[in-house]
């Protein structure tokens, strides 16, 4: 049988074969120019921080409480006492805890680690780039990252994703240097890129590992190294990641002493919540409403829950704004690039490894972290997609040179794809600026005539060598300034506008929905006499029921196919009846009324080593903890439902004067509005304990409003918020 080599096609190269590897350092303006483009990260970042709320009002009162012992600091305790941990484990807290150590609890003190941790994100970046696209692409790569609206919105933030991104970015840098080192060196690169992607476990439990499989991928087609030595090299590495990723994890386990109940656990282990709640339930969808927790049913209706599952959920309108402004840019880049390689191995022309793993680091990055983000089906925010931007912004900047040689050189139609991926770019950014198009709503008018004319000038371009130079390049770098011109603006006006929503950190257009159930009240749009509704795009799925116990917020008109409680009656949403008092759960600041009661428990505690437990969990407590330097517990975890502290553990509290006054709900029932409305069964338990066993304070005592029973609660908050004395 004779073997038949395929010739290649007249001037056929791969494209990414040709883009130059970085072997030496950059000029001295390169050096000025990611100088500046560091600079401007931070700016971004860190412009007026110090005028802003505390960011994640959960995640800052446990960088607080850390800062009261060693063992809280160690387990990432959210409250003082130590009682309960946050729901994620501590790495990305213990340079907020170190840094409120140094500088005193303040809210910029608290957000200045992640301004720290963008910008090196940033630097990160360009040093990994560089080391295989070279130094032009890496100064783009880094822009492109520094301008992604969400990037800059989690950077103001508190929120975990921030530590992890930088893991992971160094993670990749790492890999980088093992594919073009030799010998040792190669296996000791690989072994710091486990420990790193390890170090992300500890941050953000299995979201570190969505990385894992493109880098042991990329470092197989990159390595020179025997395939017998890859494999052992990989197998050394997974068990370098296991350390890495399980040290923390078993420490908590087996500590012999006190030590705080894991938030979202089901009996207070680190090992059960990464195959539970926050570990497998993420893809799978088990256990996301643990034990009844109904916290999902208003993010939804106020567009935080992330949208539906699905191919397009990186496109809908809770997400598309926040990442997707250069997703189908990347994505064209990856047809272009991957068909080129498929070429090559058909035509079997030589290549270069060092090359295709960076194409293989960076795709997989992308692909694989959308494709999990896009089907996962338990709890989801829009937030998350921070993960990918490093991955866009590295496949965008070394996939525009590609574009532009083709553009250059081709002679077939090949060079149609640079004015088609900048159409298609305007295009999609007109779209999701006009999703709310009072919101710098004008730049969309500005990145269509841009790219208008850049589009123009490419066409013009190709009718002659001489005007490829005189016009061509002229509309290339107006084609670049139309990309970028839509989420660079969106980035500037979130740190300029301050549009973090706190706990949920979203780029764009505040979400005054969201922040309205953070003080309390109703949205204005969702008072009217239809009812509620799901943000566009968003259903729920069919035959969706609230949690058993719970009551929809009064005067709700289910979406289609949620279905309420049989029987249960829908009120009005507007009236007196209807109006908040006390405001909501889950921001940091403390109501005047609060603070009175909390003044009232520590004054007549005694030697208690708790002033006041508030029910409802770290959304209840945090304004508590971070308005005051009282001893303050949020009993449930994080929403409620965890058995932290149990009914046992309750009553010895009081038998032992450890606890004299807990805040909890009126005597009546479960409420989805008020104190004890998202904890399920659990914390049905113990708020019965604490009517059973505890005296109602008279209001009056201490300049309380009394709770009316019949009053009807529209969201979780204070509406029905009791003080009792225990003991």
């Amino acid at each position: 049988m004779t073997s038949v080599r395929h010739g290649p096609p007249p001037a056929m190269a791969p494209a990414e074969s040709r883009t130059p590897p970085a072997t030496g350092g950059g000029s001295r303006g390169h050096g000025w120019a990611l100088v500046g483009i560091c600079v401007l990260a931070g700016l971004l970042y860190a412009w007026d921080i110090g005028s802003s709320d505390y960011g994640n009002a959960y995640y800052t009162s446990a960088a607080k409480s850390m800062t009261h012992s060693l063992t809280n600091f160690l387990f990432g305790a959210f409250d003082p006492y130590g009682l309960v941990s946050t729901d994620k484990p501590p790495m990305s807290m213990w340079p907020q805890a170190i840094s409120v150590a140094i500088f005193g609890f303040h809210s910029w003190s608290v957000l200045l680690p992640q301004v720290v941790e963008g910008v090196l994100a940033v630097f990160l970046l360009h040093r990994t780039v560089r080391l295989w696209a070279g130094e032009n692409v890496a100064l783009m790569a880094a822009l492109i990252f520094a301008l992604t609206p969400v990037s800059v919105a989690i950077y103001r933030d508190n929120n975990t994703d921030s530590l992890l991104v930088l893991l992971l970015v160094a993670a990749a840098y790492a890999l980088t240097r093992s594919v073009q080192a030799d010998g040792r060196s190669r296996s000791r690169w690989l072994y710091l890129c486990a420990f790193l992607v390890g170090c992300g476990f500890i941050t953000k439990w299995m979201q570190a590992w969505i990385v894992v499989p493109g880098l042991a991928l990329a470092y197989w087609v990159g390595s020179r190294g025997t395939a017998r030595r890859r494999v052992a090299d990989l197998l050394k590495a997974g068990a370098v990641l296991a350390v890495s990723s399980f040290w923390w994890p078993v420490l908590h386990d087996v500590w012999p002493g006190d030590k705080p109940f894991v938030a979202a656990s089901s009996d207070g282990s680190a090992l059960q919540v990464i195959f539970g709640y926050n570990g497998f339930g993420k893809i799978f969808d088990f256990g996301q409403r643990y034990r009844g927790s109904g916290i999902n049913v208003p993010l939804d209706l106020v567009g935080m829950g992330g949208g539906n599952p699905d191919v397009a959920r990186m496109f809908a309108p809770e997400v598309g704004g926040q990442i997707s402004w250069l997703l189908p840019l990347s994505l064209l880049v990856l047809v272009v690039v991957g068909a080129s390689e498929y070429r090559r191995l058909w035509f079997e022309l030589p290549g270069d490894p060092g090359q295709r793993s960076g194409w293989v680091l960076w795709g997989s990055w992308l692909v694989v972290t959308g494709l999990v983000f896009s089907f996962v089906q338990g709890i989801w925010h829009p937030y998350y997609t921070t993960m990918l931007a490093p991955g866009i912004a590295a496949i965008v900047a070394a996939g525009v040179p590609v574009l532009w040689r083709r553009y250059r050189d081709s002679t077939g139609y090949g060079w149609v794809l640079l004015p088609l991926a900048v159409a298609i770019t305007a295009a999609w950014a007109s779209v999701l600026i006009a999703r709310d198009g009072s919101w710098h709503g004008s730049a969309r008018w500005v990145v269509l005539g841009t790219a208008v004319v850049a589009v123009a000038g490419l066409l013009a371009g190709r009718m002659s060598a001489q005007r490829r130079r005189t016009v061509g390049r002229p509309a290339f770098a107006l084609a670049l300034a139309s990309v970028l011109f839509a989420p660079a603006v969106w980035s500037v006006g979130t740190a300029v506008e301050h549009g973090t929503n706190g706990g949920f950190p979203s780029a764009g257009p505040p979400n005054e929905a969201f922040n309205a159930l953070l003080r309390g009240e109703l949205p204005p749009k969702l008072k009217s006499g239809a009812g509620l509704r799901t943000p566009p795009g968003m259903q729920p799925p069919p035959g969706m029921q609230l949690p058993p116990g719970m009551q929809p917020p009064p005067g709700m008109q289910p979406p289609p196919g949620m279905q309420p409680p049989a029987g249960l009656p829908l009120p009005a949403l507007t009236g007196p009846a209807a109006a908040p008092i006390r405001g909501g759960t889950g921001g940091a600041e403390l109501s005047a009324e609060n603070r009175r009661t909390l003044e009232y428990a520590v004054r007549n505690s005694g030697d208690a080593a708790i002033d006041l437990a508030v029910e409802g969990g770290g959304l209840a407590a945090s304004s508590f903890i971070i308005g005051s330097d009282a001893t303050v517990v949020g009993m449930g975890g994080y929403l409620g439902a965890d058995e932290a502290p149990t009914v046992a553990e309750l009553q010895r509290w009081v038998e032992q004067g450890t606890l004299r006054f807990v805040l909890s709900a009126a005597p009546g029932g479960p409420r989805l509005g008020g104190m004890a409305g998202m904890g399920g069964e659990v914390q049905r338990k113990r708020v019965a304990w604490i009517e059973q066993n505890c005296q109602v304070v008279d209001p009056a005592a201490y300049g309380g409003t009394p709770v009316e029973p019949d009053r009807q609660l529209p969201i979780p908050g204070f509406g029905d918020a009791t003080l009792y004395r225990c003991g």
